[in-house]
């Protein structure tokens, strides 16, 4: 580990606070370090690592595709890519799909769609975006204006203009902010890096209510909730309430970097030829990850099993709340990404966790995040239990 680190020290930007370990080695829901000592991630790469590290068909397709094509830009046609679309569409309430390549560049193209089509079917004026306190939607410049959560903002203002923020699942201040200027409002159905936080199905209805009413877009960013992590492959599937734009990453690729956004026909036909562009959105090798990925996701009993598994968490976490009281004081979320609500600081128990070898993220000081590969087993579950009881009793 020294001499990555020490490298890494030397010569890479000092702007992540890194553990100290450097792994060089996973398989299903195991890390291994330098030095050869194993970890359970229950991270997933931020909810990235959708089947796992090194799951053999994404790695068979990833060699086979690298030994034919590895690029040739979007000014042609290639199989991975469109045979991606053809699965997202077939599975989804899209018909039509944009590739970048990160859920940042996903919000910036879905942002960018909005204020088009609203300027081509509204004419200029209609521009205002509407987003949610403490929501997370990336680093660029527009997903950093859709972000609620100031800190984020320090030293790189002025933002991107006309955004407004009300408190998620406050439902009249929703009613108050959208108006006949918006053109877009913005949700993650759970606020990942706000603390694993779901939105309520009566506020998503009154979101899908407003929008319909000023003739504004309803964006999901389903960058954290896609791809099979809260037990459907689509959140919106829980609440029965379909946007207009939904935005993807993450776990869509299983580890390379892949960004999609989905609209109807009549809203992404405003991205036209010149309109918005990736010299690297949907290249072929990361398309043909995602396709291996999709196919397992939606392979029957697979996204069953995945909600069995966020029920056996959840309940695992539940005990917690119920032995530790004065620690612990609740569960939030779907599926398998799941936050354990603290009353100590949340870093110390992830630290804690670390130090036993168990990989976890802290989102908030008061919230502990496990977001592991959807093919987790059942015994690592009850392993990672065991170690945090452990934690909370000392």
């Amino acid at each position: 580990m020294a001499i990555i680190k020490d490298l890494g020290e030397l010569y890479l930007a000092q702007n992540y606070k890194r553990f100290p370990v450097a792994f060089v080695r996973g398989k299903g829901s195991r890390l291994w370090d330098e030095e050869g000592r194993e970890y359970l991630d229950f991270c997933a790469g931020i909810a990235v690592c959708t089947l796992g590290h090194a799951p053999e068909p994404v790695v068979s397709a990833i060699k086979e595709q690298a030994e034919k094509l590895l690029h040739v830009s979007n000014l042609y046609w290639t199989e991975p890519q469109a045979r991606l679309a053809e699965i997202l569409v077939e599975n989804s309430f899209g018909e039509r799909v944009f590739f970048c390549n990160s859920g940042a560049e996903a919000v910036e193209a879905a942002l960018k769609l909005a204020r088009r089509w609203s300027y081509l079917n509204h004419g200029p004026g209609k521009t205002q975006m509407v987003a949610l306190e403490n929501s997370f939607h990336g680093r660029t410049y527009g997903a950093l204006s859709a972000t609620g959560q100031p800190v984020y903002w320090e030293g790189f203002e002025p933002l991107v203009p006309d955004f407004v923020h009300v408190p998620p699942n406050d439902r009249e201040a929703l009613r108050e902010a959208v108006n006949e200027s918006t053109c877009a409002v913005i949700l993650e159905p759970v606020l990942g890096e706000g603390g694993v936080i779901p939105l309520s199905r009566e506020f998503l209805l009154e979101a899908r209510s407003l929008c319909d009413r000023y003739q504004a877009l309803l964006i999901f960013d389903e960058i954290q909730t896609g791809i099979g992590r809260t037990g459907h492959l689509f959140a919106y599937e829980h609440y029965g309430i379909v946007p207009d734009i939904m935005c993807l990453a993450k776990g869509l690729a299983g580890g390379l970097p892949l960004g999609a956004i989905l609209a109807k026909e009549k809203v992404m036909s405003a991205l036209t030829p010149g309109s918005h562009a990736s010299t690297f959105g949907g290249n072929p090798v990361a398309c043909a990850a995602a396709v291996a990925v999709m196919k397992i996701v939606l392979s029957e009993g697979f996204l069953e099993e995945v909600r069995l598994k966020g029920q056996a968490l959840r309940k695992r976490l539940s005990a917690l709340a119920e032995e530790f009281p004065d620690k612990v004081s609740g569960v939030r979320g779907l599926g398998l990404l799941l936050g354990l609500e603290v009353r100590i600081p949340a870093g110390d128990v992830v630290q804690a966790l670390f130090e036993r070898r168990v990989l976890a993220t802290a989102p908030k000081t008061e919230v502990i995040r496990f977001s592991p590969p959807l093919t987790v087993a059942y015994r690592e579950i009850d392993a990672v239990y065991e170690i945090l009881r452990e934690i909370l009793k000392s």
